[in-house]
Protein backbone atom coordinates (compact mmCIF):
# COMPACT_ATOMS: atom_id res chain seq x y z
CA UNK A 1 0.00 0.00 0.00
CA UNK A 2 1.76 3.35 -0.93
CA UNK A 3 1.84 6.18 1.84
CA UNK A 4 2.13 9.82 2.06
CA UNK A 5 4.53 11.09 5.16
CA UNK A 6 2.61 13.09 7.46
CA UNK A 7 4.22 16.40 7.23
CA UNK A 8 3.25 16.37 3.68
CA UNK A 9 -0.66 15.75 4.79
CA UNK A 10 -0.08 18.44 7.34
CA UNK A 11 1.83 21.04 5.06
CA UNK A 12 -1.08 20.24 2.77
CA UNK A 13 -3.72 21.02 5.30
CA UNK A 14 -2.49 24.59 6.59
CA UNK A 15 -2.05 25.55 2.93
CA UNK A 16 -5.41 25.10 2.72
CA UNK A 17 -6.50 27.01 5.93
CA UNK A 18 -4.46 29.69 5.26
CA UNK A 19 -5.58 30.26 1.77
CA UNK A 20 -9.21 29.51 2.91
CA UNK A 21 -8.81 32.34 6.19
CA UNK A 22 -7.41 34.82 3.40
CA UNK A 23 -10.28 34.14 1.40
CA UNK A 24 -12.76 34.74 3.53
CA UNK A 25 -11.60 37.12 5.40
CA UNK A 26 -11.03 39.52 2.33
CA UNK A 27 -13.82 38.18 0.68
CA UNK A 28 -11.32 37.15 -2.23
CA UNK A 29 -13.36 34.11 -4.20
CA UNK A 30 -10.64 33.66 -6.69
CA UNK A 31 -8.40 32.59 -4.42
CA UNK A 32 -11.08 29.79 -3.67
CA UNK A 33 -10.26 29.05 -7.06
CA UNK A 34 -7.10 28.83 -6.85
CA UNK A 35 -7.26 26.56 -4.45
CA UNK A 36 -9.51 24.30 -6.36
CA UNK A 37 -6.91 24.19 -8.91
CA UNK A 38 -3.89 23.03 -6.26
CA UNK A 39 -6.16 20.48 -4.75
CA UNK A 40 -7.86 19.33 -8.11
CA UNK A 41 -3.55 19.00 -9.73
CA UNK A 42 -3.15 16.70 -6.10
CA UNK A 43 -6.32 14.67 -6.75
CA UNK A 44 -5.25 13.84 -10.54
CA UNK A 45 -1.34 13.56 -10.32
CA UNK A 46 -0.95 12.81 -6.62
CA UNK A 47 1.04 14.86 -3.74
CA UNK A 48 4.08 15.28 -6.57
CA UNK A 49 2.03 17.94 -8.03
CA UNK A 50 0.35 19.17 -5.12
CA UNK A 51 1.95 23.03 -4.85
CA UNK A 52 1.91 23.16 -1.04
CA UNK A 53 4.07 19.78 -0.61
CA UNK A 54 6.24 21.10 -3.67
CA UNK A 55 6.43 24.20 -1.40
CA UNK A 56 7.37 22.36 1.75
CA UNK A 57 9.18 19.72 0.77
CA UNK A 58 12.87 21.36 1.08
CA UNK A 59 11.77 22.52 4.39
CA UNK A 60 10.84 18.94 5.30
CA UNK A 61 13.94 16.94 4.61
CA UNK A 62 14.78 15.97 7.76
CA UNK A 63 11.63 14.83 9.23
CA UNK A 64 10.63 12.39 6.27
CA UNK A 65 12.70 10.14 6.85
CA UNK A 66 11.52 8.92 10.11
CA UNK A 67 7.83 10.57 10.07
CA UNK A 68 4.51 8.40 10.25
CA UNK A 69 2.30 7.93 7.14
CA UNK A 70 -1.15 7.90 6.23
CA UNK A 71 -2.45 5.59 3.58
CA UNK A 72 -2.46 7.09 0.09
CA UNK A 73 -6.23 6.24 -0.10
CA UNK A 74 -7.33 7.37 2.95
CA UNK A 75 -5.78 11.15 1.55
CA UNK A 76 -7.10 10.71 -1.65
CA UNK A 77 -10.76 10.30 -0.77
CA UNK A 78 -10.13 13.40 1.66
CA UNK A 79 -8.47 15.27 -1.31
CA UNK A 80 -12.36 14.22 -2.82
CA UNK A 81 -14.49 15.74 -0.28
CA UNK A 82 -12.29 19.30 -0.31
CA UNK A 83 -12.62 19.11 -4.10
CA UNK A 84 -16.37 18.53 -3.51
CA UNK A 85 -16.66 21.27 -1.15
CA UNK A 86 -14.75 24.14 -2.91
CA UNK A 87 -16.62 22.81 -6.06
CA UNK A 88 -19.35 23.56 -3.94
CA UNK A 89 -18.20 26.72 -2.90
CA UNK A 90 -17.16 28.14 -6.94
CA UNK A 91 -20.60 26.91 -7.94
CA UNK A 92 -22.88 28.95 -5.45
CA UNK A 93 -19.97 31.78 -6.43
CA UNK A 94 -21.01 31.55 -10.02
CA UNK A 95 -24.91 31.11 -8.96
CA UNK A 96 -24.43 34.51 -7.06
CA UNK A 97 -25.13 32.97 -3.46
CA UNK A 98 -21.84 34.69 -2.08
CA UNK A 99 -22.88 33.92 1.48
CA UNK A 100 -23.23 29.49 0.52
CA UNK A 101 -19.86 29.77 -1.15
CA UNK A 102 -18.03 31.23 2.00
CA UNK A 103 -20.31 28.75 4.23
CA UNK A 104 -19.03 25.32 1.76
CA UNK A 105 -15.83 27.08 1.54
CA UNK A 106 -15.44 28.10 5.55
CA UNK A 107 -16.55 23.82 6.29
CA UNK A 108 -13.80 22.65 4.08
CA UNK A 109 -11.25 24.75 6.29
CA UNK A 110 -13.18 23.57 9.43
CA UNK A 111 -12.13 20.43 8.33
CA UNK A 112 -8.24 21.14 7.57
CA UNK A 113 -8.14 22.69 10.81
CA UNK A 114 -9.93 19.77 12.68
CA UNK A 115 -7.15 17.71 11.04
CA UNK A 116 -4.63 19.60 11.72
CA UNK A 117 -5.19 19.56 15.38
CA UNK A 118 -6.01 15.84 15.31
CA UNK A 119 -9.42 15.20 14.42
CA UNK A 120 -9.62 13.55 10.32
CA UNK A 121 -13.44 13.93 9.83
CA UNK A 122 -12.81 12.60 5.85
CA UNK A 123 -11.00 9.29 8.01
CA UNK A 124 -14.28 9.27 10.17
CA UNK A 125 -16.18 9.36 6.92
CA UNK A 126 -14.04 6.81 5.09
CA UNK A 127 -14.02 4.28 7.96
CA UNK A 128 -17.92 4.44 8.35
CA UNK A 129 -18.00 4.15 4.60
CA UNK A 130 -15.94 1.20 4.32
CA UNK A 131 -17.85 -0.46 6.85
CA UNK A 132 -20.88 -0.03 5.42
CA UNK A 133 -19.57 -1.64 2.35
CA UNK A 134 -18.22 -4.46 4.42
CA UNK A 135 -21.84 -4.84 5.99
CA UNK A 136 -23.67 -4.38 2.48
CA UNK A 137 -21.16 -7.32 1.06
CA UNK A 138 -21.55 -9.65 3.64
CA UNK A 139 -25.79 -10.08 3.77
CA UNK A 140 -25.34 -10.49 0.12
Amino acid sequence: MKEIPIPYVRSNQAGIVAVLLLAIILQLPWLIAALWIVQVAGLIFGPKANLFIIVARPFLVKRIANAQTEAAELQRFNNSLGVGFLTCSLLSFTLGWSVAGYIFAGMMGAAALAAILGFCIGCTIYFQFKQFRARRLNRS
